[in-house]
């Protein structure tokens, strides 16, 4: 230690500081009320995502589980039940060996458990080091080598340090030494992490320095890849990546936030802030009861992914600025609230379009829906690593409505694929195509949403795959009215839009001619009709068209998280499954679709719908326009358009793009616009005589 007129230095004061806040955080289990959710949650064996082994490090370990260690535990410090031999890029099984440390080293130097400072433990930890340090396993993935592995031993080191021997020390700077500075987004975060941790154990100050100096050198907006103006979160190209590296990224910062802090390297106010902002208009967003949008998650369709998500969402939020910031405070109290609470609340509301991500979310007291999509400019989904293997359609037009959030939990690998909710697709058995190379994308620039921050509209041009249409959602106070036209296909396969496709959880319900519900079973398909009516577990559906056939489905199905996620083994589960789906027929031309979804309604509020009082003016490929009860109208055009209103006044569009011209007090109509193709800065509508020149709701040009 350098002394200087007996005084310590103010490095080295903040290399005390920082090395003391690391080590203490490390024994943090965080928020009670968290906690009490976590203990409740079987612990994830199998997990890959550095998230949930995250979160489950913080759940409190099992005696018994502590004494198989060490029971269990060879000669040559490896566990019998981990295979070491193993090649896989997700997964990875040796790393558990690692996770093993840290959780053997958590509970050695932990004073409240009852293996602190045992002797068995040190012995077992001294073990498993000399094992890893000597046969240096390699995982083909470099994630792991780089990231991953120094990430888990990094912790157990510094918390092991007083214990750790010269030639252990040294052999854990050259694992920490795999880490290097370099690469983007959450990447570059975890990496500069890693070199932080072999910066302490070398108590190098300028390397401590250099480290957090990268870290927050990536709390900035409007980077290729971060945090977006719109409060989503890129990585790998534009691509929303808000439940994998974006919520890594956000653990990441409240970690270091906490680490920093009450030296000269802590979070400035105004980094601390753009990371609430991320929190309180991106998160807090995305959550529902608890459990994240599966459009967020990227490609991680883990088991209880949409649980663990959301759980370390909120662990990460309350942990933010170290507790010593109240605006950050406030924000994870109302996310807390809003998802944790034992009569959790939903005090978020409105309508929310990311137009930097194509992705749009919808939140009523009640009920939450959102809509994925993919555009020439935003990569819909990626598969890597055997991850997200039946993901092909997963950004065209995906449709979830949750009301108590479990609609969908962990029905992957009972899905068919093909027939995501709100997705048009070719029906057919065949293996879902893969993606592959970089991650192609919609061939659209007609993608994106309006709104008015209570209602909007999102619009998605749909070319892909052998298909073309034009797709719109118009999200009201209580209903989602979802439009298709224009819908061709090259192939003679038939083509369908799936309304819902959900774990079937009541009665499926069918108003028959008469006005009675029957129950449905099986599968039915209604052809001979202009409009029909189904109920399911406090949601009404609404199909009408000229051409109407509907197919209903209640079965149960048996899958295979293996064909998912391929870190999975191959082993079968089952389940209940309710399907709804419009057909198209064989190599459609000019196909359309309307239907109403009636989220957290009742049976007699699925009758008494009136859907006449919304005017659908215009549904082709060019021009979707609807008037809805109250005068307002939306519309969609890609090209100049005249409309009439309810009032006869006459609306004359110039400029393509989504529009809302709604009645105000006066008899004055109030309009706004946004242009999805961002080839236009600003738009001419006449109203009458009226002449409007509108800027762009989001003002943006850097996609």
């Amino acid at each position: 230690m350098v002394v200087i007129s007996g005084r310590i230095s103010a490095q080295d004061s903040d290399l005390i500081r920082t090395k003391k806040n690391f080590i203490q955080l490390l024994g943090n289990t965080g928020q009670k009320q968290l906690n009490a959710v976590l203990e409740k949650l079987p612990r994830e064996e199998s997990a890959s995502d550095q998230m949930v082994v995250e979160l489950f490090q913080r759940q409190s370990s099992q005696a018994a589980s502590i004494q198989k260690y060490i029971s269990e535990q060879t000669e040559n410090g490896t566990w019998p039940d981990i295979n070491y031999q193993d090649q896989k890029r997700s997964g990875w099984e040796p790393r558990v060996h690692t996770e093993r440390i840290l959780e053997l080293t958590k509970q050695y130097t932990s004073p409240e458990s009852p293996y602190y400072h045992s002797d068995k433990v040190e012995a077992c930890i001294h073990k498993a080091l000399h094992y890893w340090f000597t046969a240096k396993p390699v995982c083909p993935n470099w994630w792991y080598n780089q990231i991953g592995v120094p990430k888990t031993l990094g912790n157990a080191f510094l918390l092991f340090e007083p214990q750790l021997t010269a030639e252990e020390r040294q052999s854990a700077i050259q694992v920490m030494e795999n880490a290097r500075f370099g690469m983007t987004g959450q990447n570059k975060v975890w990496l500069a992490g890693n070199v932080l941790v072999r910066a302490l154990l070398q108590e190098d100050k300028e390397l401590v320095r250099q480290a957090r100096d990268t870290i927050v050198s990536e709390i900035v907006t409007g980077q290729t890849e971060g945090i977006q103006p719109d409060w989503s979160f890129h990585q790998h190209g534009t691509q929303q990546q808000f439940g994998n590296y974006g919520l890594a990224f956000l653990a990441s910062m409240s970690f270091y936030s906490g680490v920093f802090a009450g030296t000269s390297m802590a979070f400035s106010d105004e980094q601390l802030e753009i990371l609430r902002q991320l929190i309180d208009k991106g998160y807090r967003w995305i959550l529902w009861k608890g459990q994240m949008d599966i459009s967020a998650l990227g490609r991680q369709f883990f088991r209880e992914g949409q649980t663990h998500k959301g759980l370390s969402t909120a662990f990460a939020a309350t942990e933010l600025g170290g507790g010593m910031s109240e605006s950050c405070n406030n924000t994870a109290r109302a996310l807390c609230n809003e998802n944790f609470q034992l009569h959790s609340r939903n005090d978020l509301i409105g309508n929310k379009h990311f137009f930097c991500s194509n992705y749009t979310v919808h939140r009523r007291p009640t009920w939450m829906a959102t809509v994925k999509m993919a555009s020439n400019k935003v990569i819909g989904t990626e598969t890597l690593n055997g991850d997200n293997m039946k993901g092909f359609y997963s950004a065209d037009g995906a449709t979830y409505v949750y009301t108590d959030g479990h609609e969908y939990l962990d029905i992957f690998p009972l899905w068919d694929w093909r027939k995501l909710p709100g997705v048009t697709a070719f029906e057919s058995d065949a293996p879902i195509p893969v993606v592959k190379g970089n991650r192609p994308r919609n061939n659209a620039d007609f993608v994106g949403g309006l709104s008015d921050g209570q209602q909007g509209m999102t619009v998605m041009d749909l070319n892909r795959a052998g298909l073309q249409g034009r797709k719109a959602w118009i999200f009201t106070d209580n209903y989602i009215l979802c439009l298709g036209a224009g819908i061709e296909a090259d192939s003679t396969l038939a083509v369908t839009t799936a309304i819902e496709q959900c774990y079937k959880r009541d009665n499926l319900y069918f108003l028959s001619p008469d006005g009675n519900w029957q129950v449905l079973t099986g599968s039915d398909t209604q052809n001979q009709t202009s409009e029909v009516r189904y109920f399911h577990h406090h949601t009404g559906y609404i199909a009408w068209n000229e051409e109407l056939n509907v197919t209903a489905t209640t079965e149960k199905r048996t899958g295979q998280w293996h064909d998912i996620m391929q870190m999975y083994p191959r082993e079968n589960v089952s389940g209940e499954v309710m399907q709804l789906c419009l057909n198209h027929g064989t190599a459609p031309k000019n196909a359309s679709y309307q239907y109403l979804i009636l989220p957290d309604s009742d049976r007699r509020q699925t009758v008494l719908f009136d859907r006449h009082s919304i005017r659908v003016l215009h549904n082709d490929r060019s021009l979707q326009a609807v008037i809805l009860e109250n005068g307002t109208c939306w519309m969609a055009t890609s090209r100049p358009a005249t409309l009439k209103l309810p009032d006869e006044t006459i609306v004359e569009v110039l400029t393509p793009g989504i529009y809302k011209i709604a009645p105000s007090k006066n008899g004055n109509y109030t309009a706004l616009w946004t242009s999805p193709s961002r080839q236009h800065t600003q738009a001419e509508l006449h109203i009458g005589k009226k002449q409007l020149i509108l800027t762009d709701t989001y003002q943006i040009s850097n996609l």
